[in-house]
């Protein structure tokens, strides 16, 4: 195992140097038949990436500790440089901060997710892919029926909202719907401190949905309806020690989805507003690469994540998780790596999935994923490739804590 240290300030290359991280939710996966043994990773047409793989350091990392669920809130808060451990609270608190959602030190956050049932089966964990122009009139109708002085519905993008509950309870297990797809939704309603409150709400929700006009309009149309809320991630409001403080540089978010946005929020670094980026395998590839750029005009470091892959493999689209590659690769990869040379501007650019979500699963999973280090100033020869192949590959880097890859990004090679 190579290791690395922690610096002990600010650097003064963070001056000139400019530091991108990509993060592909999800684009990690195991080989498939389908694919004669190969992942999508694998079949992916990615000129780019491979470009740059022939010249960076690839290495391996687990960017769940051991015992935590290998959620995109829990990885994601590690490769932005943070021990879950020591501060993750939960998953609906982080979606709060980017939706401003103020919380008091005793409020509980939850994600509400709207999803689609027949009343008994969870039939699809994203609301048949509902728009947020959808979304909203739902979510604002909960709040009209539901919501007490205890209890508000705050509407958020898609599927993915917030559920504030004053003096709430934090002692109670939600399953996550994205878990049981296609399983009987009774035998997975909340267990514990407040359960009766959260089982009375998902209820009501089913009530009050299903028969709402989107609803009956999304049906017309082919579509499966967005008629229920379902709670999880719930957790009190962390506070995270600032990014610039941390690193002595300044920085920006590039996402779609809250959780993303409300790390970079939590953490001071800068959230613009993409346009066209919806968390699904639809969003505006182009955009996320044109505010990268954008980003690093202003600050040294961006991390950008895009949604798409991850929502590929939750509904088992082999096709659609490959053209997200491909997409990340032509309209991110490519544009920031020619855009930052064309600009004659060093920059390090590490690329790593924040967790696997196979194909054949529909769901995450555990496991190092791989990640790639490439420096405009000091190429490093390659002849690994930059897929999934490298975890059984031996002697190559393998960083055990995941909340310090970012190291190897930012100080020169990795504080070895």
């Amino acid at each position: 195992m190579w290791s690395c240290g922690k610096p002990s300030g600010p650097m003064l290359q963070y001056q000139a140097m400019k530091y991108v991280l990509i993060v592909p939710d999800g684009m990690a996966d195991w080989s498939l038949p389908e694919l004669d043994g190969r992942t999508p990773l694998m079949a992916a047409r990615t000129p780019a990436l491979d470009a740059l793989a022939r010249e960076s350091l690839i290495g391996t990392v687990l960017t769940v500790p051991q015992g935590m669920y290998p959620g995109s809130d829990v990885a994601n808060m590690a490769l932005l440089g943070y021990d879950p451990r020591q501060y993750y609270t939960g998953r609906g608190p982080l979606e709060a901060a980017a939706m401003g959602i103020p919380l008091d030190p005793r409020d509980v956050a939850f994600r509400c997710s709207l999803i689609s049932t027949d009343g008994e089966t969870l039939l699809d964990h994203s609301g048949g892919g509902i728009s947020t122009d959808e979304a909203r009139p739902l979510i604002e109708w909960l709040q009209t029926k539901l919501g007490t002085p205890q209890i508000h519905f705050f509407a958020g993008v898609g599927y993915r909202h917030v559920m504030r509950w004053q003096n709430g309870p934090v002692e109670v297990h939600c399953t996550p719907p994205h878990e049981i797809v296609g399983q009987p939704l009774r035998t997975h309603y909340p267990r514990g401190d407040g359960e009766q409150t959260l089982r009375q709400l998902i209820e009501d929700s089913f009530e009050l949905l299903d028969t709402h006009p989107i609803n009956r309009r999304r049906r017309e149309e082919g579509k499966l309806p967005a008629n229920m809320a379902w709670f999880w991630g719930q957790g009190r409001a962390p506070r995270l020690e600032p990014f610039s403080l941390k690193w002595g540089i300044t920085g920006a978010v590039i996402a779609a989805v809250d959780l993303i946005k409300g790390l970079g929020i939590l953490a001071g670094l800068e959230v613009p507003q993409v346009p066209g980026a919806t968390g699904y395998v639809d969003t505006n590839y182009h955009a996320k690469g044109e505010y990268t750029l954008r980003m690093l005009q202003k600050h040294n470091f961006a991390y950008t994540h895009i949604e798409a892959p991850d929502e590929a493999g939750h509904h088992g689209d082999i096709e659609a998780k490959i053209w997200a590659i491909e997409q990340i690769d032509r309209h991110i990869i490519e544009q920031v790596v020619e855009g930052l040379r064309t600009q004659n501007q060093p920059f390090r650019l590490m690329m790593v999935p924040d967790h696997f979500t196979p194909i054949a699963k529909r769901t995450h999973a555990e496991g190092a994923v791989p990640f790639l280090l490439y420096d405009s100033q000091q190429p490093h020869p390659n002849r690994l490739p930059y897929d999934e192949s490298v975890l059984e590959q031996p002697g190559i880097p393998f960083i055990e804590e995941g909340y310090r890859l970012i190291e190897w990004l930012l100080v020169k090679e990795g504080g070895a």
